[in-house]
């Protein structure tokens, strides 16, 4: 279930027909989730618990058909490839891609291949991909990611309503010592005469238990290690300090902003990751990044593109940017949580099993403080 199927109310936006990414015009989202094996760590053969998610900023090549694009690092132990040549161009011109920290070079590996093999291509691409460590649950030294997943998480991007929970990248995390994953929501602002989408999908890996507060409820200190235990962590050779993980955030909207303007928007989804209690903790990989699909359109801006001397680009005024804000914050939290509640119990290598957290529980804990819809009080 999602928070909004428990009626809990993240702020006071208006989410978009899907409450999803997907809800910016053109955006698909495609999965491969790997799953196999019980038991004993055997490095190489298992357990398998993890996956590939790969983000599409609209229907067409986005090596000849870049969009603006910015990012921020609200902590930087973790890695999103190609940040260089977006900070550098303002452009995002490939695929987005999410999976763990150890499969990262196979994901860039074969996006570089999938796209510069084709007739009349200049045989050169910056993949941006991005991870969170999940070897709580998976082999992740076993590096079970194949070239094969990827081109599947690529087919498969769709848009409409997505999966959520234990999917794609996703599917060995956990958040704040509950499983965690894959999340998604977005909003609907007006600004002027005008309407606009902004849309947020998480790979929520991080958080502390004791920080874990929803709607300012202190969740963590009611929903303790006794009442939804954590992993036997001591059964790992060397034991992650809470709050150890990452978050990846990616913002899509169609509003016409330029890529300074989109750093800022990467830079208030970090406002939504602390809003459940996060800090940015120091073993934490908390990484975002964020795209405008409203100058999509734009020529090929590669090597020997021809491209016409001058572009004509809209920019949003700054007036209206609190808004946007506003929007963001929101999203980004509502897709955390979305991806705790959608994801179920997972048993992993070692059968060390991370426990999902329940819906309706936390619907009830949050009505004892009068607190499962947002309030001004």
């Amino acid at each position: 279930m999602r928070a909004s199927d428990v009626g809990i109310e993240i702020g006071t936006g208006e989410a978009g027909p899907h409450n999803a990414i997907t809800d910016v015009e053109g955006v698909r989202v495609g999965y491969s989730t790997i799953v196999h094996g019980e038991g004993e760590l055997t490095v190489g053969q298992g357990p398998v618990r993890t996956g590939v998610t790969v983000v599409l900023p609209h229907g067409g090549r986005p090596s000849t058909e870049p969009v603006f694009a910015g990012y921020h690092r609200l902590n930087g132990f973790g890695e999103l490839t190609g940040l260089e040549w977006l900070h550098e161009s303002g452009m995002l011109s490939s695929p987005i891609a999410l999976t763990n920290t150890d499969s990262v070079g196979v994901v860039r590996d074969t996006l570089i291949r999938r796209e510069t093999r084709i007739p009349g291509r200049m045989p050169i691409m910056l993949p941006v991909v991005g991870e969170t460590w999940d070897g709580i649950l998976n082999d992740i030294s076993g590096q079970h990611v194949t070239a094969e997943h990827v081109h599947a998480a690529h087919d498969d991007a769709r848009g409409g309503p997505i999966a959520e929970g234990n999917v794609g990248g996703g599917t060995g995390t956990q958040c704040y010592g509950f499983k965690g994953g894959t999340g998604t929501a977005s909003r609907v602002v007006e600004l002027g005469e005008r309407r606009f989408t902004i849309g947020v999908l998480v790979q929520a890996n991080h958080g502390d238990r004791k920080h874990f507060e929803v709607n300012g409820v202190p969740i963590g200190h009611v929903l303790t290690k006794k009442d939804v235990p954590f992993p036997r962590m001591s059964e790992i050779t060397r034991v992650p300090p809470p709050g150890t993980g990452s978050v990846l955030a990616v913002v899509a909207t169609d509003a016409p902003l330029l890529p300074h303007q989109l750093n800022r928007l990467a830079q208030r989804a970090g406002l939504g990751i602390a809003k459940f209690g996060a800090r940015g903790d120091n073993y934490s990989g908390d990484l975002m990044i964020a795209f405008s699909t409203a100058a999509h359109g734009m020529p090929d801006q590669g090597p020997g593109a021809r491209t016409a001397v001058g572009l004509q680009v809209e920019m949003l005024a700054l007036e209206y940017f609190d808004t946007l804000f506003g929007a963001v914050i929101e999203a980004t939290a509502e897709a955390i949580l979305n991806a705790m509640l959608q994801a179920e119990t997972m048993t992993g290598r070692d059968g060390l099993t991370v426990h999902a957290l329940d819906g309706e529980r936390l619907a009830g804990i949050l009505d004892r403080y009068g607190r499962r819809r947002f309030s001004l009080r």
